[in-house]
């Protein structure tokens, strides 16, 4: 008896273990990147390192036509190459379902986000669903003549959303897996992407906190273009629309009543003009749509962020 009881004990001291999951995933996209690149992965290898965070990077090259790819493997990263520029979406859709680990951050590799910042930013996703590198005061190494526009598109999206956005489209993120899971099949193949995850997130209220970060100079070229901002603008009406319809059918509706109602008062024919008849209808007609479709976003809201708390950090 006794030896069968040794044997089944040997036997059990056989059996491999299994594979320790990784801490977090960093995935960075990107396109002609080859002069920051290395310097990304090796500052990211250093910063998790440091600390002893388990950790793989992944580098999805999005059809480089220079030494991405080879400079990324030198550097120590898994790289995921496509041939072709599908867009920084899709490279980052692309990194996370290749990696398997409890926390997801995704990093630029353009050299301006500071790679010491993920500790700080994985220690405080133990407690929020997404943490978001706070470029704040940093914003000054943005040119100029893109400034407006991100004021307008934080402005724009911090009034429909009802709360306060530090940084709308911040490169540097840190994410609880399965909550970001939830909403891949939402999230464009374009560079809207991190202001896409923003306004799913905090429409669903879900917690999202803000980091301080110091944001570096770009090394290289930005692939940005003027005509992107337009294209945010539709991007956060439509995801509102999508998430809290209500924002943008109350005021609207609003707008025709008492436009409507002004037109009647000071037309000084004895009977309604058709302009006071056509507000006021066209608000009740654009109040009933707006309570249609709010019933609809609330049957599609996932389940699992309803009823909890999204308070901000800062």
């Amino acid at each position: 008896m006794t030896r069968g009881i040794q044997d089944v004990g040997s036997r059990a001291e056989a059996v491999p273990a299994a594979p320790t999951r990784l801490a977090v995933a960093v995935i960075v996209p990107a396109y002609n990147e080859q002069g920051a690149v290395r310097f990304t992965v090796e500052n990211v290898h250093r910063a998790l390192g440091e600390v002893s965070i388990a950790h793989e990077i992944i580098v999805v090259n999005d059809g480089s036509t220079d030494q991405t790819v080879a400079e990324a493997r030198a550097a120590g990263a898994r790289v995921i190459d496509f041939p072709d520029n599908a867009g920084y979406g899709h490279a980052l859709k692309a990194g996370i379902a290749a990696s398997d680990s409890d926390l997801v951050a995704i990093l630029d590799a353009d050299g301006t986000y500071p790679p010491e910042a993920l500790p700080a930013m994985i220690r405080m996703a133990e407690s929020s669903d997404m943490v978001v590198g706070d470029r704040g005061a940093g914003m000054k190494n943005v040119p100029l003549v893109r400034r407006p526009a991100k004021w307008i598109l934080k402005t724009l999206a911090s009034v429909l959303a009802r709360r306060r956005i530090n940084d709308v489209n911040s490169g540097l993120r840190v994410f609880r897996r399965p909550v970001l899971e939830r909403f891949i099949p939402l999230l464009p193949d374009g560079y809207s992407f991190t202001t896409t995850i923003t306004l799913c997130m905090l429409a669903s209220n879900l917690r999202v906190v803000y980091h301080p970060i110091n944001y570096g100079v770009r090394i290289g070229h930005s692939k940005i273009k003027a005509r992107h901002f337009f294209k945010f603008i539709f991007l956060v009406l439509r995801l509102t629309v999508m998430f809290q319809p209500l924002r943008i059918y109350f005021p609207l509706g609003a707008v025709l009543f008492f436009a409507g109602v002004a037109n009647a008062i000071y037309d000084p024919s004895p009977t309604p003009s058709a302009g006071a008849v056509l507000g006021i209808l066209g608000a009740i007609v654009v109040w009933i749509v707006g309570v249609r479709a709010d019933a609809i976003a609330r049957v599609r809201l996932p389940r699992q962020a309803r009823g909890k708390n999204g308070a901000m950090g800062s």
